[in-house]
């Protein structure tokens, strides 16, 4: 009579487990064991598609794993956060998103998700915003404001509700200035205008305007950081010139609602080894950024208080959802 020690009869129930429940096998995998995507919702080249690419590449080194960034532009960044939506809650595809992610529940009336559908993972960077005018406009700020108070002016952004129509909105009401919104597909149009002296200023970010004010083709009137940039130290802040506002963009990592707790912590560690890394820290620096680290819950609490403080936003310039 063959006897069966009790090793063996361990090791071939859990054969059959396995066999009979491939997902079993497959949960006791440790994360991650195959590929990550973060996908991206505008096309190459952007801020968010920049600073992603630099990120991956140091997470993926963490993680021992490469990391794909895959660009779905479209619908306002929408396509790309309706399609990791729809993937599994496994950490395997993320999402690349930044402030519009919160501002599109005000003025879409169908965005296709809301934001208890993703757990933050952390934010990357955060960036202030530049006020500028073309070369024959303003030499001051103060210049300007008693231009504005004038009236008939008018500035241009890059479409309603994005950050750049938030923040000059915010601080042109700080200073009770009646100035005419031009709103244009995208900031680089608004550039074009301002530099052709058309509308009379815009909010940008340091990255994609520098070269301008450098130039001499445009002039920046002030920053909307609490300090002024490293990389700008002769642009002053609106605190130094009289205004208490500040004003920061983020670039954040997102994933799907219901992702494992030890997955998300996993996530965010090797956001953290990326976003501490000397030469990354050097080149958002650079670019007019800084790194910027949360833990997933600290990161949650703040999107939950951004969105709600949106809603008065919305209200008082009167977005209308499309």
């Amino acid at each position: 009579m063959n006897r069966m020690t009790t090793g063996k009869l361990v090791g071939v129930l859990m054969a059959s487990i396995a066999a009979l429940c491939p997902t079993f096998a497959i949960s006791a995998e440790p994360y991650p064991s195959r590929p990550i995507r973060i996908v991206v919702g505008t096309a190459p080249g952007g801020a968010t598609d920049i600073t992603t690419r630099l990120v991956a590449q140091k997470m993926s080194e963490r993680l021992g794993q490469p990391i794909v960034v895959e660009n779905r532009p479209g619908g306002d960044t929408m396509v790309a956060t309706r399609y990791v939506r729809d993937q599994p809650a496994d950490g395997y595809t993320i999402l690349a998103q930044s402030l519009g992610f919160l501002t599109l529940p005000y003025t879409k009336k169908e965005p296709g998700y809301t934001i208890k559908d993703f757990s933050g993972i952390g934010p990357m960077t955060r960036a202030p915003f530049l006020m500028l005018v073309g070369a024959g406009g303003p030499r001051s700020l103060k210049e300007y404001v008693a231009k504005a108070s004038a009236g008939d002016l008018s500035y241009g952004h890059g479409g309603i509700a994005s950050a750049p129509h938030i923040a000059a909105e915010s601080v042109l009401r700080a200073y009770g200035a009646n100035v005419l919104p031009v709103p244009y597909k995208g900031n680089g149009a608004a550039m074009t205008d301002v530099m052709a002296g058309r509308v009379s200023m815009f909010f940008d970010a340091y990255i994609s305007s520098s070269g301008y004010v450098k130039s001499g083709k445009m002039r920046a009137l002030a920053v909307t950081s609490a300090q002024r940039l490293a990389a700008a130290p002769d642009i002053p802040t609106f605190k130094e010139q009289g205004l208490d506002y500040t004003f920061s963009v983020w670039l954040g990592l997102l994933a799907k609602s219901g992702t494992p707790k030890d997955v998300m912590n996993r996530l965010s560690d090797a956001l953290k080894y990326a976003l501490t890394d000397k030469a990354l820290v050097q080149r958002f620096q650079a670019d007019g950024a800084e790194p910027y680290i949360l833990s997933p819950e600290a990161f949650d609490e703040r999107l939950a208080a951004e969105f709600s403080s949106l809603e008065k936003v919305a209200a008082d310039l009167k977005f209308v959802k499309e």
